[in-house]
């Protein structure tokens, strides 16, 4: 191909993005070359801005790439059942496919997995990330087509509407009946409301802050049930009247940095109940955390790390529907350059614009 190198936003201190020119590899047998069309931008950008997530430096953040392929090897185009011209979504983890939990499923769980956006540009070819205009797609890559026709703002919701089923769905196995409380009503916690209603939970409560108050209406819209102000209202108090008492069946936390929802939840959660801790928090210690409550009540308390396939598949099929108005989340697009002021808007360092889920839109050049 003409292009040579391409645009990338390389991490090389906290809080320090700067554009790059990075050279364009030619694809070897199996790998291939995305021309990204979207990455979406989450609470995970904001942390790795932050703090670079202990990953060496530089590199190249952006693990929710959606693109089309541009050039690809032999084998990968037999492997993936894609080619050149195909939509694809990328799945963030990379697994080695060959040990005994990647061959039992639990590939996410591999001992040698690799992340997408965390890997140093110092190995191999560096583009390993989609705050870019193109990424390589590695051998050990998992991908997912998607119609062309939908628009890339709203194809890209493919990796936090996959994080919905999967955490609030498919981890604590929600079923028709059952109460839910969804703690944060970021795009993961409307995605989790989305996968909550799609199997038909009779209950779902959705928590935020006063600031979050356009957010906790569109948690109703899309099958809240009830939505409550933390600031202003009482947790328990509101919990136990929902539920007559009974506590929820199920809690999601998936507030980013706040611990005190995780002591917050073993209070309102039933006996027998499930909570799935989704929210990082940058290895704070959580205060009152106390574990005989855990044990009195019997809690299964399971950590969700990721999305596998199942759950993208299911949002994708969700997204090729049209069934649910997703335009509605999607608040902002912006260039690969303004990488930096996407994460500072969803991170609401830039005062009067609120932002639920937005996205890098490569320039078309």
């Amino acid at each position: 191909m003409a292009q040579q190198t391409t645009l990338a936003m390389a991490l090389t201190a906290p809080r320090t993005l700067e554009p790059m020119d990075v050279p364009i590899p030619s694809v070897t047998a199996d790998t291939a070359l995305l021309r990204i069309e979207a990455c979406g931008i989450c609470g995970t950008d904001c942390e790795q801005f932050e703090t670079g997530m202990r990953v060496p430096m530089p590199h190249i953040p952006g693990h929710e790439p959606l693109g089309v392929i541009e050039a690809i090897g032999d084998e990968a185009a037999r492997r993936w059942g894609v080619d050149v011209g195909d939509r694809v979504a990328v799945e963030t983890l990379l697994s080695c496919q060959q040990c005994e939990r990647c061959i039992a499923g639990a590939y996410h769980l591999c001992k040698q997995r690799r992340v997408y956006s965390t890997i140093p540009l110092a190995v191999e070819h560096g583009l390993w990330g989609a705050y870019a205009n193109y990424m390589m797609l590695d051998a050990n890559s998992r991908l997912h087509k998607m119609d062309k026709s939908i628009p890339a703002e709203i194809g890209v919701m493919y990796n936090p509407l996959g994080a919905g089923f999967r955490w609030a769905v498919e981890l604590p196995d929600t079923r028709a009946d059952d109460a839910i409380l969804i703690m944060g009503p970021g795009q993961r916690g409307l995605a989790a409301v989305i996968a909550a209603k799609s199997v038909g939970a009779k209950t779902i409560v959705v928590t935020g802050l006063e600031a979050d108050h356009a957010k906790l209406e569109l948690a109703r819209l899309y099958g809240a049930t009830h939505t409550i102000d933390v600031e202003n209202e009482s947790l328990k108090d509101r919990v136990k009247e929902i539920t007559d008492g009974d506590g929820v069946d199920i809690i999601l936390d998936v507030t980013p940095g706040a611990t005190a929802p995780i002591a917050d939840a073993l209070s309102v959660v039933r006996t027998g109940g499930c909570v799935v801790l989704a929210g990082v928090k940058g290895y704070k210690p959580v205060a009152d955390f106390i574990s005989d409550k855990v044990v009195f009540k019997e809690l299964r308390i399971l950590g969700a790390f990721g999305v596998t396939s199942s759950g993208y598949k299911k949002a994708i099929d969700l997204i090729e529907s049209g069934s649910v108005p997703l335009e509605r989340m999607h608040t902002h697009n912006f260039s690969v350059r303004e990488a930096e002021l996407a994460i500072k808007t969803l991170g609401r360092e830039v005062p009067g614009d609120e932002s639920i889920h937005s996205c890098l839109i490569p320039d078309s050049t």
